[in-house]
Parts: C-alpha cells; sequence; structure tokens
C-alpha cells in the first residue's frame, strides 16, 4: 500500500504558530484587571476607538496586551478597505523602508517582513525595493486577523458628548447594532483628516465641483483621458494623481507649484532615533515647535519612485513659482491665472493640497470642539518662525488626551486620545507613520492603563484587603518554643532558644 503524501503546511500557518507561541510564552494577552461598570443597567466600554486602519488596530492590540479587554473599535468603512490604502492613496509603493517594523509591537512574528517571507522566501526579500501599497493593506488585514481584532465595520460615530462621568458616542451606519453606547475613554485613530479636512483653496469656490477633486476624493481616472489635468502641489498626494492621471491616458498633467525649487531632502528622517521618538514630548514648547516649523518649512519631498513616475511621460510639466490668483470656467475650459501673468487653460483640477487640522470642522465633538486648548493658545513663536498651520494643532497632555481651552468649562476632553496625525506637534511622529506607530500604541496603552487604574483606585484598594488566597497551607513548618534545650553536641554545652548557655 503507497504511503499517502503529507502536504506540506503553508508558510503563514506556520508563521500563525510561531506568532501564538510566541504570545503565549510572554503571556499576552495579559489577563483582564479593569473593574466592570455599568449605569442604569446600561454596560460601561473602557475604550472605544475610533478608527479601524494601521493605528487603531496597533492602539487595540497594544490595550489588549496590557489588559484592557473590554474595549470597541469601530470603522466607517467596509472591511478591508480601512485607511487609506485602497482608498485615496495612489502610491505604487510606500515611501517607508521595508525593514521597519511598523505595528509589530516588539514581536517579530507580527512584521511585514515575517509575513512577507512566510509566503515568497527569504530570496524574495531581498529582492525587494519598497512595499507596494496594496500588500501594505494585505499585511494588515492579515494582522487584524491573526490577532482576532473584531473591528465593526461600517460603523461611523457621529457624536461623542459627555454623559456623567463617561462619553455618549452615537452610532450611524449599516454595521452598527445598536444607536449609542457609552465608554470612559476615546481613542481617535483617525488617520491623517482624523481631526480637520481636506485644504481647500479659495480659488475652486468659482468652479462646478464637476471641475475638480481633491486628492483624497475617489477620482474617476478613466474619465480623464485626453483631458488637459492640472494638479496643484509637489507633495506625495499630488504626484501620485498626476502619475495616475497620466497613467489613464490625460493628454498632458501640469503640476503647479509655489516652491521656487523641488523639496529634495526628508529633515525629519535625518534625526530619527529612539531618542528622538521618547525625548520629543518632553522638549520645551520652543524646541518642539522649532522642529516641526522646520519640518513644515522644508516640506517633506514625494518619494523619488513616485516623481520618476511622473516625469517619464513626455507630457508631464513641473511648474515652479507658479502661485493662483484666479480660477473660472469660460468656453467650456478652466482658466488659470498666476499671480506673475502667465494663464493656462486646464479640463479638469486636481488639489494635492493635504488636509487642514481644525478640531472645529469635526463633527463629532459638537458644541465644544472650539474647547480645545490649541497650540496658538499656549505658545507665541518668535518673528521668524509663525506658522499657522502649526498653531491649529491641538496642545495635547502625555498620554495623547485633549486640554481644556479654559479650565473646567469642558473636563470630559481629558478623557478623549487624540491618537492621529493631530498630535504630531506635542508628541511627534508616532500615531500615524509606519516607523514610531509601536512606540505610539504601547506609549498610549500604558497611559491609558494608568488612567483607568487611578480612576477605580479605590476598587483596587478594596480588592487588596479582600483578597484571602493563601500561599503556605500550614503544613510547611512546625513551630516551637524559645525555652527548649537543643544540645549543641559540638561544643559541648547546651544552648537554649539559639543562645550560648557556657
Amino acid at each position: 500500500m503507497a504511503k499517502a503524501e503529507t502536504q506540506a503546511p503553508d508558510g503563514v500557518d506556520v508563521l500563525r504558530e510561531r506568532l501564538h507561541y510566541d504570545l503565549d510564552c510572554l503571556e499576552l494577552p495579559a489577563k483582564s484587571w479593569v473593574p466592570a461598570r455599568s449605569v442604569d443597567g446600561e454596560h460601561v466600554h473602557d475604550v472605544v476607538i475610533v478608527g479601524g486602519g494601521m493605528c487603531g488596530l496597533a492602539a487595540f492590540t497594544a490595550l489588549r496586551w496590557g489588559g484592557m479587554h473590554n474595549i470597541r473599535i469601530l470603522d466607517r468603512n467596509p472591511a478591508g478597505r480601512e485607511g487609506p490604502w485602497l482608498n485615496y492613496a495612489r502610491m505604487e509603493t510606500l515611501r517607508s523602508p521595508k525593514q521597519l517594523s511598523g505595528p509589530a509591537l516588539g514581536i517579530g512574528a507580527l512584521t511585514f517582513r515575517a509575513w512577507f517571507s512566510a509566503q515568497f522566501g527569504e530570496a524574495a526579500w531581498a529582492a525587494l525595493d519598497r512595499i507596494p501599497r496594496a500588500m501594505w493593506m494585505d499585511y494588515l488585514t492579515w494582522y487584524r486577523s491573526v490577532l482576532g481584532i473584531p473591528v465593526e465595520n461600517e460603523v461611523a460615530v457621529s457624536s461623542i458628548l459627555p454623559e456623567g462621568r463617561h462619553l455618549r458616542l452615537a452610532l450611524t451606519g449599516e454595521g452598527a447594532c445598536e444607536h449609542s453606547l457609552l465608554t470612559r475613554k476615546v481613542v481617535m485613530a483617525t488617520g491623517r483628516d482624523g481631526l480637520g479636512t481636506p485644504a481647500i483653496p479659495s480659488f475652486v469656490k468659482a468652479l462646478p465641483r464637476s471641475r475638480w477633486a481633491h486628492s483624497s476624493d475617489d477620482i474617476d481616472f478613466a474619465a480623464l483621458r485626453g483631458k488637459r489635468v492640472v494638479v496643484v502641489g509637489i507633495g506625495a498626494s499630488a504626484v501620485d494623481n498626476a502619475a495616475e492621471a497620466l497613467e489613464a491616458g490625460a493628454s498632458e498633467v501640469r503640476l503647479l507649484i509655489r516652491r521656487k525649487t523641488m523639496p529634495t531632502i526628508n529633515k525629519m528622517m535625518g534625526i530619527g532615533s529612539f531618542g528622538f521618538v521618547n525625548g520629543f514630548p518632553d522638549l520645551s514648547d520652543a524646541w518642539r515647535w522649532r522642529f516641526m516649523h522646520c519640518s513644515f518649512l522644508t516640506q517633506t519631498p514625494a518619494p523619488r519612485g513616485s516623481t520618476l513616475r511622473v516625469s517619464r511621460h513626455a507630457n508631464a510639466y513641473f511648474h515652479f513659482g507658479k502661485t493662483i490668483a484666479r480660477v473660472r470656467e469660460t468656453n467650456g475650459a478652466i482658466r488659470i491665472e498666476m499671480q506673475d501673468g502667465t494663464q493656462l487653460a486646464a479640463d479638469f483640477l486636481i488639489l494635492g493640497t493635504g488636509f487642514t487640522i481644525d478640531p472645529l470642522a469635526r463633527a463629532e465633538m459638537p458644541g465644544y470642539a472650539g474647547e480645545v486648548l490649541l497650540w496658538r493658545d499656549r505658545y507665541a513663536p518668535p518673528s521668524d518662525e509663525q506658522n499657522h498651520e502649526l498653531g491649529m494643532f491641538p496642545y495635547l497632555n502625555a498620554d495623547f488626551s485633549f486640554q481644556e481651552r479654559i479650565p473646567g468649562k469642558a473636563p470630559w476632553l481629558g478623557q478623549i486620545h487624540c491618537f492621529n496625525y493631530g498630535a504630531t506637534v506635542s508628541l511627534g511622529k508616532v500615531s500615524g507613520d509606519i516607523p514610531g506607530i509601536s512606540e505610539g500604541a504601547q506609549w498610549l496603552a500604558r497611559s491609558v492603563a494608568a488612567r483607568l487604574y487611578a480612576e477605580d483606585i479605590d476598587r483596587h484598594w478594596q480588592g487588596m484587603l479582600d483578597y484571602a488566597k493563601p500561599e503556605l497551607l500550614g503544613d510547611e513548618w512546625t513551630a516551637s518554643e524559645i525555652g527548649e534545650a537543643i544540645t549543641d553536641t559540638a561544643a559541648g554545652g547546651t544552648v537554649f532558644g539559639g543562645i550560648d548557655a557556657q
């Protein structure tokens, strides 16, 4: 009888077993330690995370590994569409170097490299230059699955309002199984636009909405075939959208760039270190502002590969020193007038203008977003470091939570943690970018744990008093009286209670 062939285990299955073994050795997740709460019979969650992308997944995992299990994680998008990767991100590959550990939280088996190599081998890993964007989303989907993270998709948070000692979140969307819920803490893991809106220049107000789009919009690039396209900006999103238009068959694509020269140096890349990540939040306001002002002033350049993706087309044009003064529709075309007097015509306009930071624009905090303390409320920079955009960032506590602009007016703001791009000026790039996301998530988890423990200190104290499980059962020793004589045969005398009686 022929011996049955056994199929070799799949590499990802082997990796899953390795990961679960490592977590078991580390006793992760830790057992639950937060006392349960309810109000009038309604369950109170310890933490609700808004956003199921990379930041939300890392935050959920760090919290759960720390023994905080009474958590919900919500995302407004369908499953597999969380974050920007398959929505408005249009780069071919990620900017970040492939070897960065990303959201792995110090576990080798949870890294992109481990996941990639398990499927394609180490030789393929060595040959890989940059991580393809869609593959990064595949990795995050695996990350969610292998860790059993229960993201509730197609659930949007329409408002966050104080209710007694807690926060009430109003929910909408096809995935919502209730209209609202109560929680002690909220983590806003809402990404690049998580504390603002797309930046829309005023000059497009004169155009019909059908003639322009922001780079974060769902753009029908196929409809741009044979069209003259103008892209405003030179950041990564502007360049990636220009490339998409060119590859879709646009007759020409012109990038209008206010700067006189191309940004070429990523200043933050040059100073990234363990020291910077952990030391930045403890710096003075003046130093934190100075670092971020320099980064914003010089601007992060688009990746080399993305730029070459545009410039390899003969019908692509980079126009520097061009600030738009006026835009209007004339005879079926868009007429763009520059401040230097030059003009050009186009059929469609794409705004690669990024996002603004503006808490007032967030519908989740109705009626009190204006109570959030901003950097402009706290710090007055020197004349050569003025920056309106930086001034709009929230001035956060060390645990990512908001502060009140007027003490005592909106104390519940301290229960909302800004784990998104809005934390950049206060705490550094640890709540949005791949290089620092693990440090940020672990830092957030430790901070939230400290807050929850302090708020329940009476119950923890009582728990200590009530704890009565013995470690010794009474059969481990025998009691004796001090007066019992013990003959010290070596010394030839008598010892009473351990004292030499000679």
